[in-house]
């Protein structure tokens, strides 16, 4: 929705007394050049350099995504858009906003656009909260250009994000801002009259260990400033020591937000342990998404694939271990299910690892993907129903029980795949014993061995 009388009235209050607004609020940059970092996304010509000077036309601007961690200068790209442009600017997030604003904000657009000539930018926050329907709603104006949608996520957009709607919009990644990037920032903080105008200073072990708490996250870094600094000003010290942020800074700042992207990294970097058999590190990071207070579903569902991912066969009591952690917690919840999960990634961290498995499938729905289908052997197909048989469906099917060792020397795959071989164990763990059961059964089945004349390794 567009901003109404109180909201204008807060914004004016603002503008007239900026102390009463958060640090990260006023140091918000007010041009595009006062952005730190993200410079692969401000070159001249860029989409988002277009969006604010006057490129319109036939090759106008398009709507744009905007995607990555917490902190890293999508809302505030969005404002020194609306600061900058003179386009229509609307705000809406996705936590409070449904189709009834989207398309009261889309037709109000329309309207602009006809009886005034004005072009409307809308900027639509937490767009991965979006369901659906609410995603469809802003396709005819998207497609149209009724409006030039500027929408920030930090999920990855190919699985939270339709497909149509990023067809018809370009996607900007957002990097992690580094230590220069926020080194700078805190010190244009500290300095400038918007910030704390040099009423205070901050040594370099200070400094270093706010960039350590903020983890890239420029909101973070600037809150934590914000408060180091009003116990400084308040005991009357002209300088923020160490001591200060260390006091000041609660041990909630050090952990991460479980709805933001560090979510994923520490997922990321626990499956990665476990991957790489580095049980203390795996249980490392266990410990940091329980503290969090993660999900325990969330953390037992990685474990499950991990199990599949990562283990296999090497020991097939890998995906039963997981599988029974995921409903023990299901059943018990924290606090006691840090017991089970700890359980669960020690077994999984420690087991013998194959990603045979894991290969075995991508190998082959990459052929499928290739079209490297074709029908499935008449012998193979169903012939339960009248007139299969005038069809030849089902004639000539081996039977393998009616076979001594149960297997029917017969032609299984398609012919465009016959000879691919899509599953190589590995020699790890249990797996060695499958190892050679697959390579009896394909010398049974007429399969050319690898190496071997036609045995094409997928």
């Amino acid at each position: 929705m567009e901003p109404d009388l109180f909201t204008a009235a807060a914004e004016d209050r603002q503008e007239k007394d900026p102390s009463s607004s958060p640090l990260a609020v006023r140091m918000r940059p007010r041009t595009l050049d006062e952005v730190v970092g993200q410079q692969h996304l401000l070159k001249p010509g860029s989409p988002l350099r277009r969006l604010v000077g006057d490129g319109g036309g036939p090759a106008g601007a398009s709507s744009v995504i905007l995607w990555g961690p917490p902190g890293t200068g999508k809302t505030t790209l969005a404002y020194v858009v609306s600061k900058a442009t003179n386009k229509r600017f609307v705000e809406l997030s996705a936590i409070t906003a449904g189709v009834k604003e989207v398309r009261a904000v889309i037709e109000s657009a329309r309207r602009a656009t006809g009886g005034f000539g004005k072009e409307t930018v809308l900027f639509l926050d937490e767009i991965h909260r979006f369901s659906k329907a609410q995603q469809d709603s802003l396709l005819p104006a998207v497609e149209n250009r009724w409006v030039t949608l500027i929408a920030a996520t930090t999920e990855n957009p190919y699985f939270s994000i339709i497909s149509p709607l990023l067809s018809r919009s370009l996607l900007l990644t957002l990097e992690p801002l580094t230590d220069d990037d926020l080194r700078s920032l805190l010190r244009r903080a500290l300095t400038e009259e918007r910030g704390l105008g040099g009423a205070v200073t901050l040594p370099e072990d200070a400094e270093a260990h706010l960039l350590r708490i903020a983890g890239g996250d420029a909101r973070r870094a600037l809150t934590a400033l914000e408060a180091a600094a009003g116990a400084a000003i308040a005991t009357q010290e002209a300088e923020i020591t160490l001591e200060t942020v260390e006091a000041t800074v609660d041990r909630a700042a050090v952990k991460y937000d479980r709805d933001g992207d560090q979510h994923y990294d520490v997922a990321s970097a626990l499956i990665k342990s476990i991957r790489g058999s580095d049980v203390d590190a795996a249980l490392h990071y266990l410990a940091r998404m329980i503290e969090a207070g993660e999900d325990p579903r969330f953390i037992a569902r990685r474990l499950m694939i991990s199990a599949s991912e990562d283990i296999g066969l090497a020991d097939p009591t890998a995906l039963p271990t997981a599988v029974a952690a995921a409903q023990a917690v299901a059943m018990i919840g924290f606090p006691e299910a840090a017991l089970t999960l700890s359980h669960a990634t020690i077994a999984l961290a420690l087991a013998p690892k194959s990603n045979a498995a894991t290969l075995a499938i991508s190998a082959a729905q990459d052929d499928v993907r290739r079209g490297l289908a074709g029908p499935v052997p008449t012998h193979l197909r169903d012939g339960h129903y009248k007139g299969a048989a005038k069809l030849g469906h089902a004639q000539g099917y081996v039977y393998p029980h009616d076979v001594q060792g149960g297997i029917a020397a017969q032609q299984y795959a398609p012919d465009a795949v016959r000879d691919r071989q899509y599953y190589t164990p590995t020699r790890y763990g249990a797996e060695a014993r499958y190892a050679d059961v697959v390579e009896r059964v394909r010398e049974r089945l007429g399969r050319v061995g690898e190496g071997g004349e036609g045995g094409e390794q997928a």
